[in-house]
């Protein structure tokens, strides 16, 4: 059968030998562009002497479609088709079609930047808009607009949000392929699931069995836990017995996953992660069953690196799945949420560059020679504070200096990981401890392998079991991971230990693929027991953004890097270390609305070791700070890093402006009130901010938080204590924020009383984003006519109309319309009740 993206070969042709070499493939899955579009360049001759490389976002996906390709063309992978991916790769110097992911591309433009072996670049299943697509796709358009004008560039995807690239890459060719799928009968559950997933899934199977199943079925789960919790959870039923089980995520060894892939004489079910949504042909699939789930990255703050979190998937993402279900004949797709749940999910996925951490992605843009990030040609710009939060964690890994990379950040590109760990590593390098820096990198990705919570008995055991383990958190989770290692995971032991087996097992996992980095980068592994000192050292090292010192021997409260406080939590083990490391920083919400920061697996560390390790960015200067018991600024000469005071070494002279700056924010605090900061002050600012919106063309500045700050400080100038700013004056330093003649306007425009015909004079109330308010008794208004407004008629005010008991009888804005409509309704009553009052 001819696919149908063969209907398009002549307009794809056309696309790669125009002026611009730039193509939009928007084909439907199962139309053959992953596998064709490659071939059809090849056989043309477009490619001339170079090769065509395809971009695939997995690992998986890459492997396998080179192995199909080369086996269209009688070969296998290696020959003209090969593939390279992470810690595996199939190629040859026939090479001509080489299937790879985004990263080993990156990792080649470091060595190659002019990619002199490729001539055309392919990036399929762009829609997925994984971060290291975009920045290559970035690349290579900088490339071919500079250095490499024959390079080809095509987009492929069965979803694009061809707007956005048609922009991007203009001047471009879109080339549409409508393909060839049959319906897909989708149906949703009745309620949302409350128990497991899995258990659902498997129940859902089970009664579609019994009813009787054409064609093999495709289960979508977030992870390789829930797959194969979904594959325990079907065996149990008695149907499972004539049918073949196969699990599918990029986690399995790659037998195991063409296991999966290979066709059977009986009917199959495949338990698969998003890995199976695009890309890959799975044939024969008529019945799709859909949790909803998959495992997304996104930048965890706690930690300070991304995590993978099991997210709603969304509807785009739901229809390419449910499209696996007919590619070859009619199908049907359950999907566990209800209808109603659905039209609450996202349109599509968020791009990763919009959610995921971006540090080791800027690290590498310093390895291909750019320097700023902000001047970076992005598909779509990241947020200003995921590239600040990047950029100033690449500094105090030591990785860039002034703008440079440093020789250790050279070293970091050569690792394939997040740059805490690859930082880590290359310490542990240098102190014989790579292979329990890889665990405690490991251990930082997943769950807590220790339950918290688990009660006295069970601490006491551990207690028993890890020791004095009094130096950092890591090792009590180090000798847990040990434990559960040498008891084979098995689960009764570890339960008994609060230990997670799950996480368990994943750590040796993770810890192995640190491990073949290590050696991969050419890092000697240590041979015997790891110096305890030595792992510290490295925890600071990748962490060195979140030293912390104790702020006395009495608490757990403590002073962090670049003026952040915090407080170790209690169940740390790190008792007697002033000077500690936190892997996670948390922040909790109290139930007052403060927030707690919590420092979570601690490591002490010597402050000798920030002079040793860091001697740049500790500095010798005078120190002022304000003491809680006192109230008053004191000053010290001491060394410090990133504003930490790490020793101090005699009395220092406060500086002015800093006193004044701490004083302030005491204030602000509410602990070191202003007694002449009143009512009236605020009323004032009120009116100005408001004033500020209702008539712009004055360019009046507001006064927010930070404009409060500095006027504070304005009024603590010159002093160091609070005994001499509590009773001093306020209102003068506030009102100079205004000219005189941008004073005498705010009076007349928002004046703080109205005057009435009467010469009563009635306060006006304001509030930022509201109306003004005026509460006035009838007979105050008799003789007024017009309704009051203000700034020049441009405002109207909102007249709550009182009677004698001050209470409101009506609210208006249209006082003529009331003496004429509503008063004359009220007045017979209003006279009635209180006939001493004047009615007219």
């Amino acid at each position: 059968m001819t696919l149908p993206i063969y209907e398009v070969e002549p307009q794809l042709r056309s696309a790669f030998e125009s002026e611009s070499a730039r193509a939009i493939i928007e084909a439907p899955t199962g139309s053959g562009k992953s596998t064709q579009v490659p071939q059809i360049l090849l056989d043309s001759g477009l490619a001339g002497d170079g090769q065509i490389v395809v971009l695939q976002p997995r690992r998986l996906a890459a492997r396998v479609l080179a192995q199909r390709v080369a086996a269209e063309r009688g070969e296998t992978a290696g020959g003209t088709v090969g593939y390279e991916v992470r810690f595996e790769r199939a190629v040859s110097k026939n090479t001509r079609i080489r299937y790879i992911t985004e990263g080993v591309l990156l990792r080649e433009m470091l060595e190659d930047p002019e990619l002199s072996r490729i001539s055309i670049l392919l990036f399929d299943e762009f829609h997925e808009r994984h971060l290291y697509g975009d920045l290559s796709l970035a690349m290579a358009k900088r490339l071919q607009e500079s250095a490499r004008p024959d390079l080809k560039i095509g987009v492929m995807s069965a979803t694009l949000q061809t707007e956005i690239l048609e922009s991007y890459l203009s001047p471009s060719i879109t080339v549409s392929s409508e393909g060839r799928t049959f319906p897909v009968e989708i149906s949703y559950s009745d309620r949302s699931v409350r128990g497991d997933v899995w258990d659902a899934a498997a129940d859902v199977w089970h009664q579609e069995a019994k009813r009787g199943i054409e064609g093999d079925v495709l289960i979508f789960m977030p992870g390789g836990y829930e797959i194969d919790r979904t594959l325990r959870a079907i065996s149990e039923f008695r149907e499972a017995d004539d049918w073949e089980l196969y699990p599918l995520h990029a986690e399995l060894p790659p037998e195991r996953q063409d296991a999966a892939l290979k066709r059977y004489s009986r009917q199959k079910v495949i338990v698969s992660t998003n890995v199976a949504e695009t890309s890959l042909t799975i044939d024969g699939v008529r019945l799709v069953i859909d949790s909803g789930l998959a495992r997304q990255a996104r930048f965890d703050p706690n930690r300070g690196f991304d995590a993978l979190t099991i997210e709603r998937i969304s509807r785009a993402s739901a229809d390419q799945r449910s499209g696996r279900a007919g590619r070859t004949a009619p199908g049907k797709c359950l999907r566990l949420w209800t209808e109603n749940e659905n039209r609450s999910r996202a349109v599509a996925e968020l791009p990763e560059v919009k959610r995921v951490d971006l540090a080791e992605v800027l690290l590498t843009l310093r390895g291909l020679g750019i320097e700023r990030s902000e001047d970076f040609d992005w598909v779509e710009v990241p947020l200003s504070q995921s590239l600040e939060r990047a950029e100033q964690l690449l500094h105090d890994l030591g990785a860039v200096r002034n703008g440079e990379l440093t020789q250790i950040g050279k070293q970091m590109l050569t690792f394939p990981v997040h740059p805490r760990f690859s930082r880590m590593l290359i310490e542990a390098g240098g102190r014989q401890c790579v292979r329990p820096i890889a665990v405690i990198a490991a251990l930082c990705q997943g769950k807590p392998l220790l339950l918290r919570k688990v009660g006295r008995h069970v601490e006491e055991l551990r207690d028993d079991l890890f020791g004095d383990v009094g130096l950092s958190d890591f090792f009590r989770e180090l000798r847990a991971f040990q434990y559960a290692k040498s008891q084979n995971y098995h689960q009764g032991n570890c339960r008994k230990l609060g230990i997670h087996v799950a996480t368990a097992r994943q750590t040796e996992r993770l810890a192995t693929r640190f491990i073949g980095i290590a050696e991969k980068a050419k890092i000697q592994l240590e041979e015997g027991s790891a110096n305890e000192e030595g792992i510290r050292r490295c925890v600071l090292a990748g962490f060195a953004d979140q030293v912390a010192r104790r702020r006395d021997g009495g608490t757990l409260r403590c002073e962090l890097v670049h003026r952040r406080k915090g407080e170790i939590e209690r169940g740390s083990v790190v008792r007697d270390s002033e000077f500690v490391v936190a892997a996670e920083i948390t922040e909790v919400e109290k139930s007052s609305g403060d927030l707690d920061v919590l420092l979570r697996r601690v490591t002490g560390i010597e402050s000798s070791w920030l002079l040793e390790m860091f001697p740049d960015e500790c500095v010798t200067r005078d120190v002022i700070a304000f003491d809680e018991h006192t109230r008053r600024i004191t000053a010290v000469r001491a060394t410090v890093f990133r504003e930490m005071v790490v020793e101090e070494s005699g009395q220092g002279e406060p500086n002015e402006a800093e006193a004044a700056r701490l004083l302030a924010e005491q204030v602000m605090e509410g602990r070191c009130p202003l007694k002449q900061w009143n009512a009236e002050v605020e009323n004032w600012i009120i009116r100005l901010n408001c004033l500020a919106d209702w008539y712009p063309e004055a360019e009046l500045v507001k006064i927010g938080p930070v404009e409060r700050q500095s006027l504070i400080e304005q009024v603590c100038l010159g002093a160091i204590s609070y005994k001499e700013i509590k009773d001093r004056p306020v209102f003068p330093v506030v009102r100079s924020w205004l000219s005189e003649g941008q004073q005498v306007m705010l009076d007349q425009m928002v004046p703080e009383r109205w005057k009435m015909p009467n010469n009563r004079r009635l306060k006006v109330r304001y509030q930022e984003g509201k109306e003004p308010v005026l509460a006035a008794k009838i007979q105050n208004l008799y003789d007024l006519k017009e309704h009051p407004k203000l700034v020049n008629g441009q405002v109207s005010v909102v007249l709550e109309i009182l009677g004698p008991n001050m209470r409101p009888v009506q609210v208006t804005q249209d006082l003529p319309n009331f003496w004429k409509e509503t008063y004359p309704k009220l007045k017979p009553e209003l006279a009635r009740r209180y006939p001493k009052h004047e009615w007219r």
